[in-house]
């Protein structure tokens, strides 16, 4: 009992002395998810507390058994309000539909932190002495499961009351960084802190970092997993997969998602309504095999180009009903593959073939500035610059570089080895 609640990391800042820089190891090396740490032991601060959740399908511990119904049963708590985020409570609705407050089976309250609003409001808040955070993440800054942490921990801030993250992995794995800086200027639901693009944190290590570098003054509460090392992919912790969205169907999906992701902001199909969403991109106008004998040529580490033909469902993705060329993307060695890097040479090479067909979606967003969502991806507005120069190879070596100084500048908010 002593030795769990040794792992406890509770910091209102970064760098607090007898913060651990690992949690201990289960027997048997099986990941222990934040949620059962919780439940063996939980803070003494928090006992007794009425507690609101955010979650979705994915918090859920190694039995499969869901946080809200675990919560529900502890005499440790009393868990009183639902929030759920992109996708619902249940991770069934569409990317960017509408999420609606609603009542949950459980007879609690649902209220909706996505749409008009991005975070939990006071009235919402009203009766909650703790505001618990679990959601699987995919180790990626454009996947708004972070966005909904950082405003959900600033909204607890302003209440006054804890807010507590049960860790999750990072599916891709805590020893890989990659990509820029996000700048403050293209902040946005898909990018809201100044981290790397993959940051290779868990949550909680998330939370704290931003807690520290950003100065909100959180009484943050992070309770570390068991078990897990930085090395450790999704499938070598033993915790159950779930579809963390609609169209992340596997791990593998999560693996190539933070290059496939920048395809969003392009008229090039990213997968959605085919047979492997973000794991191969295409359009009815593109030349497949001669782009995939192009980027195999480049003997880029860790991943093969395969051309193929495949069908979009109707009503879904870009290209609905319409039978697309395609390249998928065939990892050959996860550890020496860079996603990004793949991705947008990938994409610079279609945009230089087929120039009049290539296109970056432009639209305002939602701070009102005109600049479309490639930038927001990106985090900046050097990306699309950079092809058009021909200087796209420097530019992922300067985003190299700046993953290098990230990953430096994360080592205080980390909980494992």
């Amino acid at each position: 009992m002593k030795r769990t609640l040794s792992v406890l990391a509770i910091c209102a800042c970064a760098g607090l002395p007898g913060v651990p820089a690992a949690a201990q190891a289960p027997a048997k090396g099986k990941v222990v998810p934040g949620i059962e740490v919780f439940l063996q032991a939980p803070p003494k601060s928090l006992i007794g507390k009425r507690i609101g959740l955010i979650t979705n399908q994915t918090g859920i511990d190694r039995q499969g058994r869901s946080d809200i119904d675990l919560l529900l049963k502890s005499k440790q708590v009393k868990l009183v309000a639902l929030f759920a985020a992109e996708h619902g409570i249940r991770g069934v609705i569409p990317p960017g539909g509408d999420v609606a407050d609603e009542k949950d089976a459980s007879g609690l309250p649902v209220y909706s932190i996505f749409g008009s609003i991005y975070a939990p409001t006071p009235k919402m808040l009203e009766g909650i002495d703790a505001l618990f955070y679990d959601m699987q993440d995919l180790g990626v800054r454009q996947y708004t499961t972070e966005s909904t942490m950082l405003l959900s921990m600033q909204a607890a801030k302003a209440k006054g009351i804890p807010f507590v993250v049960l860790d999750r992995p990072d599916p891709i794995t805590g020893d890989i960084v990659e990509g820029n800086i996000l700048e403050p200027k293209y902040a946005s639901f898909i990018g809201q802190g100044p981290v790397a693009s993959r940051p290779g944190l868990t949550m909680g290590e998330l939370a704290r970092y931003y807690n520290g570098e950003l100065k909100i003054g959180a009484k943050l509460i992070v309770v570390p997993m068991k078990g897990w090392k930085r090395g450790m992919w999704l499938e070598d912790t033993g915790l159950p997969w779930v579809k963390t969205s609609p169209n992340i169907y596997r791990p593998e999906t999560a693996v190539h998602y933070p290059g496939t992701v920048y395809f969003e902001a392009t008229n090039v199909a990213e997968g959605r309504g085919s047979d492997m969403p973000f794991e191969q991109v295409g359009a009815p106008w593109m030349d497949a095999v001669g782009i995939a004998n192009a980027m195999n040529a480049m003997k880029l580490p860790g991943v093969r180009f395969e051309a193929r033909e495949y069908p979009i469902k109707e009503g879904y993705g870009k290209y609905p009903g319409q039978n697309l060329h395609g390249i998928r993307l065939v990892v050959t060695d996860r550890k020496s593959y860079r996603p990004l890097r793949a991705s947008l040479l990938l994409m610079d090479r279609i945009r230089t073939t087929h120039p009049k067909e290539f296109r970056v979606e432009t639209r305002e967003s939602e701070h009102g500035q005109v600049w479309g969502p490639l930038e927001r991806h990106a985090g900046t507005d050097k990306l699309y610059r950079a092809m058009e120069a021909g200087t796209l190879v420097a530019l992922l070596n300067d985003w190299d570089a700046q993953a290098k100084v990230f990953a430096r500048k994360r080592q205080p908010y980390l909980l494992y080895r």
